[in-house]
């Protein structure tokens, strides 16, 4: 199926997503409604990209932009050319934090190019596409559709299912000033074997999560307990690595945020996090219900 080609300016905007939450490597995430916005001008006689927000002065402002090589890679996919188009981003998502930055650019770019083409991209097309771009499908699913997602690798490509985030779940987001990590550094410290018994542990704790997240959060403590990923990938953050620690001891269901460094707390009913003072940047942005949306402007 395909449709009209746009010819007017629009808007896409893509929320930040928070990947693996605790057990679910690679194949649970949660949307939150933290977002990058993306303007195009089709058919602009002066082509360009600008960044505001996050990022500004450090993504390029050229075709090497993660969105526009995104919309050329769509482009070949589908054996045309993407027309001349002006994009202007203005970035909420901080970068290098966990928190799905660039799997919102992928998303922004694979929906930019269908609107710019009129190619009638399929929701499971899109999201094959978004896999491939990225890498994995986790980050990416949850920014296409919103709210609480499962990716899985089906036997015809990537796939993933919506469940219902409960409505008792308050995110709160600690995001660290002076540490980042990019995700190839994170990928690094991974093993490539684990012990049977830690992968006995992560399976179970998955289920456990899937429970905690959608009916019983009085489980999260337990449920976001693992053993593949976050006791490698902390001691490459100290100052996360600490707060994560004093966190657990505190009593409070928490789990790095994808790689890391940011970290994802659910506060439980009548308790908040305390002020941790400068260093670092508290959010608590609702679930995202929605996913990513385009609209004219």
């Amino acid at each position: 199926m395909t449709s009209k080609p746009a010819r007017s300016a629009f808007t896409v905007r893509t929320p930040a997503t928070v990947a693996n939450l605790g057990p679910g490597f690679d194949c649970l995430a949660l949307a939150l409604e933290l977002s990058n916005e993306f303007t195009v001008e089709p058919d602009a006689a002066q082509p360009a990209v600008t960044v505001e927000g996050e990022g500004r002065g450090e993504l390029p402002e050229d075709g090497t932009n993660l969105v526009f090589r995104t919309v050329s890679f769509v482009a070949r996919e589908l054996g045309g050319r993407p027309p001349a188009f002006s994009l202007a981003c203005r970035n909420a998502i901080p970068l290098q934090r966990g928190l799905g930055s660039s799997a919102s650019a992928v998303v922004a770019g694979l929906l930019i190019a269908d609107r710019l083409l009129g190619a009638g991209l399929t929701a499971d097309r899109l999201l094959q596409m978004a896999a491939d771009t990225e890498g994995h499908a986790d980050n990416v699913a949850a920014c296409l559709r919103g709210g609480l997602v499962l990716a899985y690798l089906g036997s015809d490509g990537w796939r993933a299912e919506q469940l219902e985030p409960n409505p008792q779940l308050r995110p709160l987001l600690l995001v660290p000033e002076a540490e980042r990590m990019a995700t190839e550094d994170a990928r690094r410290v991974l093993p490539l074997a684990v012990p049977l018994a830690d992968a006995a542990f992560n399976l179970s704790r998955s289920a456990l999560a899937v429970l905690a997240l959608t009916a019983r959060p009085d489980l999260l403590v337990d449920a976001l307990d693992d053993r593949l990923h976050q006791g490698r990938r902390l001691p490459l953050t100290p100052g996360a690595r600490a707060l994560f620690q004093d966190l657990r001891e505190e009593g409070f269901p928490v789990c790095v945020a994808g790689s890391g460094p940011s970290l994802l707390v659910f506060e439980p009913d009548g308790r908040t996090v305390r002020d941790l003072g400068p260093g670092w940047l508290a959010l608590r942005p609702s679930i995202d219900r929605t996913g990513a949306v385009v609209s004219a402007s």
